[in-house]
C-alpha cells in the first residue's frame, strides 16, 4: 500500500485528489496540510511514501517544504505551469519529479506508482526543456562538489547524458551498449554519487558543470 501526504492550501484540490487516489487498491492518504511546515510535520509524524506537494502556499511554500523534508517520503511537486520558475530549485531540494494540476487522473495515478517505485518523474522531453530554460539559474559549476572522481569514465559518459534528458534507450544507442547495461551505469552513478533518483543525477550533472546550459 503506498502511503501518500497531500500537501496544498485549497481544501478543494485536495478533496479531489484524495477521493481519486483513496479509491485506487494500492493507495491511501494517510495525512493533509494546508501549509509547507504542516506538511513537513506530518511526514515527520505519519512517515508517507510519497507526498504530493503544491509549490505555491503561504508562508512556507513548496520549495521550502522539500528541502526540510526528513528522509524517506518521496516529493512530486505540483505546479500550475508545466515550466513553473521554481521547479529545477525544487529538484535540487530532493523533489523527485513534478506534475502539473490539471494533469489527466490516470496520469496523476501513473505517477504516484512511478516515484514510489524509486523512479524519478521527469520525462527526456520536460528534462530538455526544463534544463535549457532554467539551468542557467544554476549555481557555478564545481566540480569537487558532487565526488564525480568516484566514477569510472563510463559512467561519467552516462550521466552527462541522463543530464541532457536521455532515457536509457537512448544512452544504449549513443554508447552501443544494451539498455540493461546502460541502467546498471546509470544505478551506480546514483549509488556513487548518492542520488536518490534519476532527477538528482540531472541535476548533479549541472551543478558539476560536466554538462553545461546550450549543450542540448
Amino acid at each position: 500500500m503506498i502511503k501518500l501526504l497531500l500537501a496544498d492550501d485549497q481544501a478543494l484540490v485536495r478533496a479531489g485528489f484524495k477521493a481519486l487516489l483513496d479509491a485506487q487498491p494500492d493507495m491511501t492518504v494517510i495525512a493533509e496540510a494546508a501549509d509547507g511546515a504542516e506538511a513537513v510535520r506530518l511526514s515527520r509524524e505519519h512517515e508517507p511514501d510519497v507526498v504530493l506537494m503544491d509549490i505555491r502556499m503561504p508562508g512556507t511554500d513548496g520549495l521550502a517544504a522539500t528541502r526540510q523534508m526528513p528522509p524517506g517520503p518521496r516529493v512530486i511537486i505540483l505546479t500550475t505551469f508545466e515550466l513553473d520558475e521554481y521547479v529545477f530549485e525544487a529538484l535540487r531540494g530532493g523533489a523527485s519529479g513534478f506534475l502539473v494540476k490539471d494533469t489527466e487522473p490516470a496520469e496523476l495515478i501513473q505517477a504516484v506508482r512511478v516515484v514510489a517505485a524509486g523512479e524519478a518523474l521527469l520525462s527526456p522531453s520536460v528534462t530538455r526543456r526544463l534544463i535549457a530554460e532554467y539551468a542557467t539559474r544554476a549555481k557555478e559549476p564545481s566540480a569537487t562538489n558532487h565526488h564525480l572522481d568516484q566514477l569510472t569514465d563510463r559512467e561519467r559518459e552516462v550521466l552527462s547524458l541522463v543530464g541532457t534528458g536521455k532515457t536509457n534507450d537512448e544512452i544504449a544507442a549513443d554508447l552501443f551498449m544494451s539498455p540493461a547495461t546502460a541502467k546498471t551505469h546509470v544505478s551506480r552513478a546514483m549509488m556513487k554519487l548518492h542520488a536518490r533518483d534519476r532527477a538528482q543525477l540531472v541535476v548533479i550533472a549541472y551543478e558539476s558543470g560536466l554538462v553545461k546550459p546550450g549543450w542540448l
